[in-house]
């Protein structure tokens, strides 16, 4: 990355949103790099804002239950603290500045357009445009109704299913709803499944379930230019069957591949940060993609930890600056988030395999929940816990515990 001098001391920074790692981890990037950084959040008490390189934090309305009055409250904080640049970090938050965009008019905010923000978004239309870019769809069913569930029966597509409505953020009058995936081993459990759902969740896609790794792309595009690439993958996820990476290895990135999510992307004419999210079939190797995510991803610290500091080469091109990421990363690092892998031991040690739609020939439970519990192994790197910065691993412990 380029030098910069101390052009940065003049810039202030908001990052928006609760307890998300990407906002400590963006925190932190920033924070060094002699930004002004604000924080704000729905408790006023987040992760992020306990940073060392946190200049203040701020209460807003939560996006989800109040979009209008979150959109409202950010605006007027930037209006307050002079800000020059505001960083979303969640989906939902998005939606809710990109349905108010009339409120932020006069500040940066180093994204796609709402059109394309909201395009992919939607795994059904992601996933059409996938295969023009040469890659690999699982076999799927779209319904918009529960009594289509049994068109299953009559198609290709084979048990055990993963459940995804086509918006995992959906808008329900003035509020948005979050909606989770599902997973099902035969008829009866899909149909229980999709009797669980609101309506705001459809259209549903009922996907055949491919088992194996997750592994991501990470992709930073600016003005038809590749900025920055990354890529890892997930060794373990909160819950067991799939979710949230809470212990992940950074990995060469596959160039063609990085070649065909950059081409997915440009179909969209995307600008920004992305996660082009992938499972590799066990038995045959395949990558089969799974979603995009228009947002810093939870795992950016990794990227940051193995050369690749995303929230920096983001920041610096919106602000005109003409950088690149290195060509190549750290190889082998390996990143746990504490708490959460806590949270899969216990997943591990409460539930049986069938209850947490573990597929077969996954780890035992014991060698699962011993695994996770090992403190520390040579190539890891604590995800919140910083000796420099000890704060936030504090603060989320304490929350962690009022929760239990």
């Amino acid at each position: 990355m380029n030098g910069r001098g101390g052009a940065e001391l003049s810039r202030s920074i908001l990052i928006s949103d609760r307890e998300q790692r990407s906002a400590l981890a963006t925190v932190r990037s920033l924070g060094r790099r002699g930004y002004s950084v604000f924080v704000c959040s729905t408790s006023g008490r987040s992760i992020a804002g306990a940073s060392r390189y946190a200049t203040a934090e701020r209460h807003v309305s939560a996006p989800l239950a109040n979009p209008s009055r979150f959109a409202q409250d950010v605006a007027n904080l930037i209006a307050e603290w002079k800000i020059d640049l505001f960083l979303p970090m969640t989906e939902e938050s998005f939606n809710a500045v990109f349905a108010h965009s009339d409120l932020f008019r006069g500040v940066c905010i180093p994204a796609a357009s709402a059109d394309q923000f909201r395009a992919v978004s939607d795994k059904k239309r992601v996933l059409e445009l996938a295969a023009s870019s040469g890659l690999d769809v699982p076999a799927q069913v779209v319904i918009s109704a529960p009594d289509a569930a049994d068109s299953v029966l009559q198609s290709s597509v084979r048990f055990p299913l993963v459940v995804k409505p086509a918006r995992s953020v959906t808008q329900v009058g003035g509020k948005q709803l979050k909606v989770g995936i599902g997973h099902c081993r035969d008829l009866a459990e899909l149909r229980r499944t999709i009797a669980a759902l609101p309506a705001a969740a459809y259209p549903l896609l009922l996907q055949q379930r491919v088992i194996g790794p997750g592994v991501g792309d990470f992709l930073l595009i600016w003005d038809g230019e590749l900025v920055a690439q990354f890529a890892h993958r997930r060794l373990r996820e909160k819950p067991p069957a799939g979710g949230v990476s809470v212990y992940r290895e950074s990995i060469a990135a596959d160039e063609s591949l990085v070649d065909r999510s950059r081409q997915l992307l440009d179909s969209f004419g995307w600008r920004g940060v992305a996660m082009i999210e992938y499972k590799m079939d066990e038995t045959t190797g395949i990558p089969f993609i799974m979603e995009i995510n228009g947002r810093f991803w939870g795992s950016l610290q990794l990227a940051i930890d193995a050369g690749v500091d995303f929230p920096s080469l983001l920041v610096a091109r919106a602000f005109g600056e003409r950088v690149f990421g290195p060509r190549a990363y750290k190889l082998g690092v390996r990143s746990r988030w504490e708490w959460g892998g806590v949270d899969y031991a216990l997943a591990r040690l409460r539930r049986n395999d069938r209850e947490l739609s573990l597929p077969l020939g996954s780890p035992g439970r014991l060698r699962g929940v011993l695994s996770a519990l090992v403190p520390w192994v040579p190539g890891d790197r604590l995800e919140v816990f910083r000796f420099s910065d000890p704060a936030p691993f504090f603060r989320e412990t304490g929350q962690y515990f009022r929760r239990s």
